[in-house]
């Protein structure tokens, strides 16, 4: 069993595996960071449910040239179901906003994947 702090390690390692994939252009790699079930929220686009729809989703935003995210103002929070929540602004080379409520859970394997994410563009650069 893991303590608090190897479970926010875990967490904060599974959105640093994501940022990377997506710096790279790979949406497969910010996929795999999803569970096979999870909902994304993401505004004002809709709600993408799944790793195949999250995929295209992310593949979608990079064809259209999206790149380079960075976070700041990063907050976690344990939650009593589990895992953390990630609250964060962000920004693109093109677009900024925030991330609403991304919730980590550590998994079987023991790798930290998103079981829900909800985060929202809020203008273009």
């Amino acid at each position: 069993m893991m303590n608090d702090d190897q479970v926010l390690a875990c967490c904060k390692a599974g959105i640093a595996a994501w940022q990377q994939a997506f710096n790279r252009q790979d949406a497969a790699g910010c996929a795999a960071q999803y569970c096979d079930d999870t909902v994304m929220d993401a505004r004002p686009f809709g709600i993408f449910t799944g790793k195949d729809e999250i995929q295209a989703f992310w593949q979608n935003i990079m064809d259209q040239g999206f790149a380079d995210v960075e976070y700041s103002q990063v907050s976690w929070e344990a939650v009593a179901e589990g895992g953390y929540l990630l609250s964060a602004s962000w920004t693109m080379n093109k677009a900024y906003g925030v991330v609403h409520r991304e919730h980590w859970v550590v998994q079987a394997d023991g790798v930290a994947r998103l079981v829900s994410d909800a985060f929202e563009v809020q203008g273009e650069r």
